[in-house]
């Protein structure tokens, strides 16, 4: 299905389909051309009327989303950490599915409600006993602000100043 944004954000109460999609990519923009059908029983929708489609190609209803990092490659194989009831992990073979912003699908080698190692996955192994926590993304480091164009940039409290000779 098509969703249909107007020009003023508004989201076009029906539903369109794709009519027509050329496979030609134009080297110059990196884009194709495609059609598509909305019905339009209230006349709504006017000529050289402009407008934003959203297609939605697939949906994988149950899909087990993972972070990338979660995620060993070792040559063509990918592993995944997997901690179990008794804390101890096991590195299993899966298989990957598509990758969705900096997470990947897991389609065969993982079930719903496991736990995976996401940190430090190049220290574990089959049988390590580890302590899982959930993951936490850490705050940005906070720095020093910068100084005005026309005063020199603070000295640490730590350091003496530099003294000049004259």
């Amino acid at each position: 299905p098509l969703e249909l944004f107007l020009v003023d954000g508004s989201l076009y109460p029906r539903p369109g389909k794709f009519y027509l999609l050329n496979r030609q990519v134009d080297p110059t923009t990196g884009t194709f051309k495609a059609a598509a059908l909305f019905a339009n029983p209230d006349n709504l929708l006017r000529p050289g009327q402009y407008g934003k489609v959203r297609a939605t190609m697939s949906v994988d209803k149950g899909a087990l989303l993972v972070p990338q990092r979660a995620v060993t490659e070792i040559q063509g194989k990918y592993l995944l950490a997997v901690v179990g009831a008794d804390n101890k992990v096991d590195v299993r073979p899966v298989t990957v599915g598509e990758r969705i912003g900096s997470d990947w699908i897991i389609s065969k080698g993982l079930q719903p409600g496991e736990t995976v190692v996401a940190e430090g996955t190049q220290k574990v192994r089959t049988g390590l006993t580890v302590t899982p926590r959930p993951f936490v993304p850490e705050a940005p480091a906070a720095g020093t602000p910068a100084a005005p164009a026309d005063k020199p940039a603070p000295q640490p409290a730590d350091k003496p100043a530099a003294a000049s000779k004259g």
